[in-house]
């Protein structure tokens, strides 16, 4: 009984000693989304289109998979993420889209405050630029090369007129001006002002113009009857004499 004690005991120890040098299972992390490929999800999908997704006919799948890429490449946002994505690659591109999208989804019911402080910020900047490259100027005018400074000057006074315009779009953007809707009005009396006239109905009117005066004078037919024979009325007359002239009275 002992021996059995012992061996049982032993078989218990080397079960142990085989486990502990059995390797562990590993786990294996979900896998990490790529940060450059985009999402085709619920954020671009209309109404029916998961519903045609997961439909057996191929061609309903295919055209729906290639109308939602389109509709997703040819959004704002998405154009405006990947621009950002291109200047910075650890920028995962889906956050970028939602970030952006949340942006113009206040810009829409007119929380215009990123819009104001984006102008701000660039305004600041501008004025830095300016000024550094009026030190660049002026260095370069110090050490005689005008050429040089010609050039930096330019691009100061470049920057200064951003500058200029970025305020003043950032006062329209806190004040906008007022927009007047004038309507033309025209009183007068007998008068008739025909917009749609062309210049070729024009010249049809100047066409006919002298037949209407010819065939008709207020209301009065023109009289086209037989012409009349010449006569010799008022026969007696005849020239003055000379007694019945003025003097001349030059001599």
């Amino acid at each position: 009984m002992d021996r059995l004690k012992a061996l049982s005991g032993n078989s218990k120890g080397a079960a142990r000693a085989v486990a502990a040098m059995a390797p562990a299972p590993q786990i294996k992390s979900p896998a990490r989304p790529d940060p450059e490929a985009l999402r085709l999800d619920a954020r671009f999908r209309l109404a029916d289109e998961l519903a045609r997704l997961q439909s057996d006919d191929e061609r309903a799948v295919c055209e729906t998979e290639r109308a939602l890429a389109a509709r997703a490449l040819s959004e704002p946002a998405v154009r405006a993420a990947t621009a950002i994505h291109g200047l910075d690659r650890t920028l995962e591109i889906n956050a970028l889209v939602d970030e952006l999208r949340e942006q113009v989804g206040r810009v829409q019911v007119d929380d215009l405050r990123r819009p104001e402080s984006m102008l701000v910020a660039q305004a600041h900047t501008l004025d830095a630029l300016f000024a550094s490259l009026v030190r660049r100027a002026t260095s370069n005018m110090g050490g005689g090369s005008l050429e040089a400074a010609d050039r930096y000057m330019r691009l100061a006074l470049r920057a200064q007129a951003q500058t200029v315009r970025t305020i003043e779009a950032l006062g329209e953007l806190k004040n906008p001006r007022a927009v007047a809707f004038v309507k033309q009005t025209n009183i007068a009396h007998n008068q008739q002002v025909n917009n749609g006239t062309t210049e070729s109905s024009r010249a049809r009117e100047s066409e006919n113009r002298p037949n209407e005066l010819l065939e008709q004078t207020h209301g009065n037919p023109l009289d086209c009857g037989k012409a009349a024979e010449t006569g010799r009325t008022d026969s007696d007359l005849a020239a003055l004499a000379a007694r019945h002239r003025p003097a001349d009275g030059r001599g």
